[in-house]
Protein backbone atom coordinates (compact mmCIF):
# COMPACT_ATOMS: atom_id res chain seq x y z
CA UNK A 1 0.00 0.00 0.00
CA UNK A 2 2.85 2.40 0.52
CA UNK A 3 4.38 1.96 -2.43
CA UNK A 4 1.35 2.54 -4.57
CA UNK A 5 1.09 5.82 -2.37
CA UNK A 6 4.56 6.47 -3.23
CA UNK A 7 4.12 5.60 -7.32
CA UNK A 8 0.90 7.58 -7.08
CA UNK A 9 3.06 10.85 -5.82
CA UNK A 10 5.34 10.43 -8.12
CA UNK A 11 3.41 10.69 -11.10
CA UNK A 12 1.20 13.74 -9.83
CA UNK A 13 4.53 15.51 -9.02
CA UNK A 14 5.64 14.44 -12.95
CA UNK A 15 2.06 16.06 -14.03
CA UNK A 16 2.93 19.63 -12.45
CA UNK A 17 6.03 19.40 -13.84
CA UNK A 18 5.02 18.86 -17.23
CA UNK A 19 1.80 21.35 -16.74
CA UNK A 20 4.73 24.14 -15.21
CA UNK A 21 6.93 23.73 -17.96
CA UNK A 22 4.12 23.86 -20.69
CA UNK A 23 2.72 26.72 -19.48
CA UNK A 24 5.81 28.25 -18.68
CA UNK A 25 7.14 27.89 -22.30
CA UNK A 26 3.52 29.37 -24.03
CA UNK A 27 3.78 32.30 -21.67
CA UNK A 28 7.43 33.42 -22.23
CA UNK A 29 7.22 32.70 -26.20
CA UNK A 30 3.47 35.12 -25.97
CA UNK A 31 5.55 37.43 -24.02
CA UNK A 32 8.57 37.43 -26.26
CA UNK A 33 6.64 37.43 -29.29
CA UNK A 34 4.22 40.73 -28.21
CA UNK A 35 7.64 42.23 -27.53
CA UNK A 36 8.71 41.65 -30.74
CA UNK A 37 5.68 42.77 -32.70
CA UNK A 38 5.58 46.57 -29.95
CA UNK A 39 2.78 45.46 -27.56
CA UNK A 40 5.01 44.42 -24.52
CA UNK A 41 7.85 45.56 -23.47
CA UNK A 42 11.97 43.77 -23.40
CA UNK A 43 13.69 43.03 -20.12
CA UNK A 44 15.62 46.24 -19.01
CA UNK A 45 18.79 44.74 -18.28
CA UNK A 46 22.39 46.76 -18.67
CA UNK A 47 25.50 44.30 -18.06
CA UNK A 48 29.20 45.69 -18.85
CA UNK A 49 32.09 43.37 -19.67
CA UNK A 50 35.40 45.24 -19.19
CA UNK A 51 34.99 48.73 -20.83
CA UNK A 52 32.01 47.72 -23.25
CA UNK A 53 28.23 48.21 -21.82
CA UNK A 54 25.11 46.32 -23.65
CA UNK A 55 22.41 48.11 -22.97
CA UNK A 56 20.00 45.63 -25.01
CA UNK A 57 21.59 42.37 -22.73
CA UNK A 58 18.21 42.45 -21.60
CA UNK A 59 16.19 41.71 -24.59
CA UNK A 60 18.69 38.94 -25.48
CA UNK A 61 18.31 37.47 -22.32
CA UNK A 62 14.95 37.20 -22.76
CA UNK A 63 14.87 35.84 -26.04
CA UNK A 64 17.42 32.53 -24.88
CA UNK A 65 15.15 32.29 -21.82
CA UNK A 66 12.10 32.11 -24.20
CA UNK A 67 14.15 29.56 -26.21
CA UNK A 68 15.37 27.20 -23.34
CA UNK A 69 12.14 26.96 -22.08
CA UNK A 70 10.12 26.48 -25.42
CA UNK A 71 13.07 23.91 -25.95
CA UNK A 72 11.65 21.82 -23.52
CA UNK A 73 8.70 21.62 -24.62
CA UNK A 74 9.97 18.93 -27.31
CA UNK A 75 10.53 16.75 -24.91
CA UNK A 76 7.12 16.91 -23.17
CA UNK A 77 5.87 13.99 -26.17
CA UNK A 78 8.33 11.78 -25.19
CA UNK A 79 7.55 12.02 -21.17
CA UNK A 80 3.87 11.53 -22.32
CA UNK A 81 4.96 8.25 -23.93
CA UNK A 82 6.30 7.22 -21.15
CA UNK A 83 4.15 7.38 -19.11
CA UNK A 84 1.52 5.86 -21.56
CA UNK A 85 4.25 2.99 -21.21
CA UNK A 86 4.29 2.85 -17.86
CA UNK A 87 0.16 2.67 -17.58
CA UNK A 88 0.27 -0.09 -19.68
CA UNK A 89 2.73 -1.95 -18.03
CA UNK A 90 1.05 -1.12 -15.27
CA UNK A 91 -2.57 -2.45 -16.49
CA UNK A 92 -1.11 -5.21 -17.98
CA UNK A 93 0.57 -6.67 -14.46
CA UNK A 94 -2.65 -6.06 -12.68
CA UNK A 95 -4.55 -7.81 -15.93
CA UNK A 96 -1.95 -10.95 -15.02
CA UNK A 97 -2.99 -10.48 -11.42
CA UNK A 98 -6.23 -10.81 -12.08
CA UNK A 99 -6.05 -13.50 -14.67
CA UNK A 100 -4.08 -15.52 -11.99
CA UNK A 101 -6.37 -14.62 -9.38
CA UNK A 102 -9.33 -16.04 -11.56
CA UNK A 103 -7.29 -19.32 -12.44
CA UNK A 104 -6.23 -19.73 -8.74
CA UNK A 105 -10.27 -20.25 -8.32
CA UNK A 106 -11.36 -22.48 -10.96
CA UNK A 107 -8.45 -24.27 -10.84
CA UNK A 108 -8.75 -25.26 -7.63
CA UNK A 109 -13.05 -25.80 -7.95
CA UNK A 110 -11.83 -28.14 -11.12
CA UNK A 111 -9.86 -30.09 -8.31
CA UNK A 112 -12.75 -30.96 -6.52
CA UNK A 113 -14.65 -31.98 -9.41
CA UNK A 114 -17.59 -28.70 -9.77
CA UNK A 115 -17.01 -29.14 -13.26
CA UNK A 116 -18.50 -32.11 -15.36
CA UNK A 117 -18.75 -31.05 -18.80
CA UNK A 118 -17.20 -32.89 -21.51
CA UNK A 119 -16.81 -31.14 -24.73
CA UNK A 120 -14.37 -27.79 -24.81
CA UNK A 121 -16.63 -25.33 -25.83
CA UNK A 122 -19.13 -26.61 -23.01
CA UNK A 123 -16.10 -26.53 -20.39
CA UNK A 124 -15.04 -23.09 -21.16
CA UNK A 125 -18.27 -21.53 -21.20
CA UNK A 126 -18.92 -23.82 -17.37
CA UNK A 127 -15.89 -22.41 -16.23
CA UNK A 128 -17.04 -18.53 -17.28
CA UNK A 129 -20.35 -18.66 -15.56
CA UNK A 130 -18.27 -20.38 -12.23
CA UNK A 131 -16.37 -17.43 -12.72
CA UNK A 132 -19.41 -14.69 -13.11
CA UNK A 133 -21.06 -16.55 -10.41
CA UNK A 134 -17.93 -16.17 -7.54
CA UNK A 135 -18.57 -13.64 -5.13
CA UNK A 136 -15.19 -12.56 -5.20
CA UNK A 137 -14.20 -12.00 -9.24
CA UNK A 138 -17.52 -9.33 -9.42
CA UNK A 139 -15.24 -6.85 -10.27
CA UNK A 140 -13.30 -8.88 -13.34
CA UNK A 141 -13.83 -8.36 -16.61
CA UNK A 142 -15.37 -10.25 -19.51
CA UNK A 143 -11.87 -11.04 -21.20
CA UNK A 144 -9.80 -11.82 -18.14
CA UNK A 145 -12.57 -14.19 -17.06
CA UNK A 146 -12.03 -15.66 -20.89
CA UNK A 147 -8.47 -16.09 -20.31
CA UNK A 148 -8.74 -17.87 -16.97
CA UNK A 149 -11.73 -20.02 -18.26
CA UNK A 150 -9.38 -20.92 -21.09
CA UNK A 151 -6.11 -21.82 -19.08
CA UNK A 152 -8.06 -23.77 -16.18
CA UNK A 153 -9.38 -26.16 -19.28
CA UNK A 154 -5.96 -26.54 -20.56
CA UNK A 155 -5.03 -27.98 -17.32
CA UNK A 156 -7.95 -30.08 -16.91
CA UNK A 157 -5.98 -33.45 -16.70
CA UNK A 158 -3.83 -31.56 -14.70
CA UNK A 159 -6.38 -30.78 -12.10
CA UNK A 160 -7.51 -34.80 -12.75
CA UNK A 161 -4.46 -36.39 -11.61
CA UNK A 162 -4.15 -34.23 -8.45
CA UNK A 163 -7.82 -33.90 -7.51
CA UNK A 164 -8.58 -33.23 -4.15
CA UNK A 165 -9.93 -37.04 -3.53
CA UNK A 166 -6.84 -38.49 -4.84
CA UNK A 167 -4.53 -36.32 -2.83
CA UNK A 168 -6.54 -36.83 0.17
CA UNK A 169 -5.96 -40.65 -0.95
CA UNK A 170 -2.46 -40.41 -1.00
CA UNK A 171 -1.60 -38.57 2.38
CA UNK A 172 -3.85 -41.18 4.04
CA UNK A 173 -1.46 -44.05 2.37
CA UNK A 174 2.11 -42.14 3.46
CA UNK A 175 0.41 -41.41 6.62
CA UNK A 176 -0.53 -45.01 7.48
CA UNK A 177 2.85 -46.34 5.49
CA UNK A 178 4.53 -43.91 8.21
CA UNK A 179 2.97 -45.11 11.47
CA UNK A 180 3.71 -48.53 9.96
CA UNK A 181 7.27 -47.23 10.02
CA UNK A 182 7.53 -45.53 13.33
CA UNK A 183 5.59 -49.02 15.15
CA UNK A 184 8.57 -51.18 13.22
CA UNK A 185 11.35 -48.85 14.16
CA UNK A 186 9.78 -49.15 18.09
CA UNK A 187 9.86 -52.77 17.54
CA UNK A 188 13.12 -52.72 16.54
CA UNK A 189 14.68 -50.48 19.30
CA UNK A 190 12.77 -52.81 21.85
CA UNK A 191 14.72 -55.76 20.35
CA UNK A 192 17.92 -54.16 20.39
CA UNK A 193 17.50 -53.54 23.88
CA UNK A 194 16.06 -56.74 24.48
CA UNK A 195 19.17 -58.03 22.73
CA UNK A 196 21.15 -55.99 24.64
CA UNK A 197 19.72 -56.60 27.92
CA UNK A 198 20.31 -60.99 27.18
CA UNK A 199 23.83 -60.17 26.28
CA UNK A 200 24.79 -58.57 29.69
CA UNK A 201 22.85 -60.69 31.63
CA UNK A 202 24.57 -63.72 30.01
CA UNK A 203 28.06 -61.93 30.43
CA UNK A 204 26.67 -61.29 34.35
CA UNK A 205 25.91 -65.61 34.62
CA UNK A 206 29.33 -66.49 32.76
CA UNK A 207 31.16 -63.98 35.81
CA UNK A 208 29.21 -65.84 38.70
CA UNK A 209 30.23 -69.61 37.05
CA UNK A 210 33.60 -68.54 36.76
CA UNK A 211 33.36 -67.14 40.61
CA UNK A 212 31.67 -70.06 41.76
CA UNK A 213 34.29 -72.21 40.05
CA UNK A 214 37.51 -70.57 41.38
CA UNK A 215 35.51 -70.70 45.04
CA UNK A 216 35.58 -74.57 44.56
CA UNK A 217 39.01 -75.04 43.26
CA UNK A 218 40.07 -73.05 46.24
CA UNK A 219 37.84 -75.12 48.59
CA UNK A 220 39.42 -78.21 46.97
CA UNK A 221 42.99 -77.48 47.25
CA UNK A 222 42.10 -76.02 51.08
CA UNK A 223 40.78 -79.94 51.50
CA UNK A 224 43.95 -81.07 50.21
CA UNK A 225 46.05 -79.75 52.44
CA UNK A 226 43.92 -80.10 55.77
CA UNK A 227 42.44 -83.50 55.47
CA UNK A 228 45.67 -85.44 55.34
CA UNK A 229 46.52 -84.28 58.80
CA UNK A 230 44.03 -85.04 59.86
CA UNK A 231 44.28 -88.98 58.75
CA UNK A 232 41.70 -88.92 56.33
CA UNK A 233 41.32 -88.74 52.33
CA UNK A 234 39.61 -87.68 49.96
CA UNK A 235 39.67 -89.77 46.61
CA UNK A 236 39.62 -89.02 43.48
CA UNK A 237 38.55 -91.36 40.66
CA UNK A 238 42.02 -92.46 38.66
CA UNK A 239 42.02 -91.33 35.00
CA UNK A 240 41.99 -95.15 33.55
CA UNK A 241 38.93 -96.19 35.75
CA UNK A 242 35.56 -96.37 34.19
CA UNK A 243 32.47 -96.42 36.70
CA UNK A 244 29.92 -99.18 36.34
CA UNK A 245 26.18 -98.46 35.57
CA UNK A 246 23.67 -99.64 37.30
CA UNK A 247 21.62 -102.82 35.91
CA UNK A 248 17.69 -102.52 36.25
CA UNK A 249 15.99 -105.70 37.66
CA UNK A 250 15.45 -106.92 33.97
CA UNK A 251 19.22 -107.57 33.71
Amino acid sequence: MLRGMIGLALRLAHLVAVLMILFAGLAALAYTIGSALGYTPWLALELQVGNVVMADAGMWLQIAATALIVSLLFFLPASGRVLALERGHRDFRISMEDVARAYHYCHHADRRGVFTMSSEFDQVRERISFLRDHPDLQQLEPQVMEVAAQMSQQSRELAEVYSDDKVRRAKEFLAQRQEEAETQQARIVEALHACTEIRKWRQQVEVEESIVASQLEQLQEQLDRCLPDLGLMVGRPADNVTPLQAKTAAE
